[in-house]
């Protein structure tokens, strides 16, 4: 009993001391129409890992938007600084996307669902205030694995404001 007391002491103590960071992608949100947020939690000092929710509200006529309408991604992120304010990172991401491809027919055109996942890596950096604050910006992309009715390339870009606590 006194190992396992032990064991969730030291388990919660190592959850609460780890930094966690809330983002928003304002490019996004004022360019896009497009809603995406962040959630990143630093396992040591060069790696972290963390989820991205995108719902993509932009009509299938708009000459800019995404082509997915909702995406959820998992990623992985190592730091290749370690100053206390400007870091460069790697990413590696696997993306759960949805979405509406447009397929014509003849004279007609229709727009089907679709379902995927696209593997695929990213490369950005980082600032983060002394209060917290941080701004990332990054670019990449993942490839679809799985249907024949989706895109073949879905783009990881972004650029966020959040708060590091």
């Amino acid at each position: 009993m006194k190992k396992l007391f032990i064991v969730i002491a030291i388990l919660t103590a190592s959850f609460t001391q780890a930094q966690q960071e809330i983002k928003l992608d304002i490019f996004d949100a004022l360019v896009l129409k497009t809603i995406e947020v962040s959630y990143e939690k630093y396992i040591d000092d060069t790696s972290s890992f963390g989820i991205s929710a995108l719902i993509n509200s932009e009509k299938n006529s708009a000459d800019l938007r995404y082509n997915e309408q909702r995406v959820l991604t998992p990623f992985f992120r190592h730091y290749f600084t370690s100053d206390s304010n400007w870091n460069f990172f790697g990413e590696g991401f696997f993306a759960f996307n949805f979405g509406e491809k447009k397929v014509i027919n003849g004279a007609t055109s229709t727009y089907e669902d679709y379902t995927d996942g696209a593997l695929g890596v990213a490369v950005g950096m980082k600032y983060v205030t002394e209060g917290g604050f941080t701004v990332d910006l990054y670019g990449g992309a993942g490839r679809n694995l799985f249907s024949n009715n989706s895109y073949p390339v879905i783009p990881r870009v972004g650029v966020n404001v959040g708060w590091r606590f």
